[in-house]
């Protein structure tokens, strides 16, 4: 059923489209992809690949449509639509991946040999030696509540491809691993290495749902949005409001989201608060005025004029992301038997939360430390307060983030490098 909306200067464009300057360039055609893995279908990783190589096509599609001298292949300077974000929160979730990766190859050769050492056991995730010196400390703090050393070396390297950085703090590290060890204790399994193999499968698990459920969600839309307007051409932006839909969307909710937007898009900052300020919308209807606000972009009389539709059309697909596509990941109505709580496992990850744009880095902990101190407690730091599971919690960080993008444009189109998997195989965007 659809969730209701609850109640509750960029520089000008100066497209690169010299020769061999297309990094973005898919290599091959993206397969159509409708459902989490099953049976028969590509890994968890190759799945996030197809995922990030989607959302590359349709970014240069779409930053096309909103600047028109942008030619695909090329690196724009000016304001990026959403989906300019999309491929590197899309390797984000990848990086999480193959960390759970690396973890369950830690568990699985601990079935045949126990770990001797707590370097033994770490020896077996083959990270770098820049990443192992935190998740070292992560490790011996985990079993210092008594995780047998295996364990330990298994859930401290789902830190390995997340912000390490944010484990300095020595309060962040013993939360992160006082909560850590709650999951394990909690966890479903008959022996250490089934419970922790619980955990490693529920972000595995979690994250590759997110993943795909945005991309089918969000990327669906945009397909058949270029498919629509390849057949027609051209349209202005009323004619998007009434002829292109969505299953749930309404003309006239998309309509008045649309006149809404046309009316705060100079607003600093703009309204981020849709549940309250268009009650009783379908989230659908916001992203057909999304495309409707792209549409009417490309003809603004001026740079400030664009950016400000832009940012409008982009706050209305992330709510959509946001509040509606990913969240039943998050907090699953039936959670699966064999998994901890995914809720708490994001509350425990949160503090190593971070976007990668590029040459540009957006972590969750320089933005916790902006805000203001929620329980008052000097032993408790500000990044473990907040748990990303809740949409209430990611929504004001997530549209900061988008605000590191808007300074940094360019930084966008460069495209994600390439993920090593533990066997060493390219599993990344190209």
């Amino acid at each position: 059923m659809e969730n209701r909306l609850p109640s509750s200067p960029s520089p000008q464009s100066t497209p690169d489209t010299a020769p061999g300057s297309a990094p973005n360039t898919l290599r091959a055609p993206v397969p159509e992809l409708l459902a989490p893995v099953v049976s028969g279908q590509p890994s968890r990783l190759e799945q996030n690949r197809l995922i990030t190589q989607g959302y590359l096509r349709i970014a240069h599609e779409l930053q096309a449509i909103v600047e028109p001298g942008f030619r695909p292949g090329g690196i724009s300077h000016t304001m990026p639509c959403w989906f300019a974000f999309a491929p590197h929160a899309s390797q984000e979730a990848g990086k999480g991946i193959v960390g759970a990766v690396v973890a369950h190859r830690v568990i699985d050769a601990a079935q045949g040999e126990p770990a001797s050492s707590m370097q033994q056991a770490l020896d077996r995730s083959r990270y770098s030696f820049r990443q192992r010196i935190t998740i070292e400390a992560l490790s011996h703090a985990l079993s210092w509540y008594g995780l047998p050393r295996d364990v330990a070396a298994a859930l401290a390297s789902l830190q390995g491809a997340m912000n390490l950085e944010a484990l300095i703090d020595p309060r962040t590290l013993w939360i992160t691993a006082q909560r850590f060890a709650k999951l394990y204790l909690e966890a479903p399994g008959r022996d250490p290495l089934a419970k922790a193999e619980a955990v490693v499968l529920t972000l595995e698990r979690c994250l590759n749902e997110g993943n795909v459920a945005i991309f089918t969600d969000i990327g669906g839309s945009a397909d058949a949005y270029l498919t629509w307007r390849k057949s027609v051409g051209p349209v202005p932006a009323a004619r998007v409001l009434v002829e292109f839909s969505r299953p749930t969307s309404q003309p006239a909710e998309a309509q008045r989201a649309y006149a809404f937007a046309l009316q705060h898009a100079q607003d600093v900052p703009q309204p981020a608060d849709f549940g309250r300020l268009l009650p009783g919308m379908s989230s659908e209807s916001l992203v057909v005025a999304a495309f409707a606000l792209y549409e009417q972009a490309r003809q603004a009389p001026s740079s400030p004029a664009r950016d400000g539709l832009l940012r409008m059309g982009n706050n209305f697909l992330a709510y959509r992301e946001q509040f509606h596509a990913v969240q039943p990941a998050f907090t699953p109505q039936q959670p699966y038997p064999d998994e901890v709580p995914r809720t708490e496992l994001l509350q425990t990850l949160t503090p190593v939360i971070c976007l990668e744009m590029g040459s540009v880095m957006w972590n969750f902990t320089d933005y916790s430390t902006t805000q203001k101190d929620r329980d008052g407690k000097p032993l408790t730091s500000k990044a473990t307060e907040y748990n990303w599971s809740l949409f209430s919690d990611r929504w004001p960080p997530i549209l900061q983030s988008f605000e590191f993008g808007y300074r940094n444009p360019a930084a966008l189109w460069v495209a994600p490098q390439p993920l090593i998997g533990p066997d060493g195989q390219l599993t990344g965007a190209h």
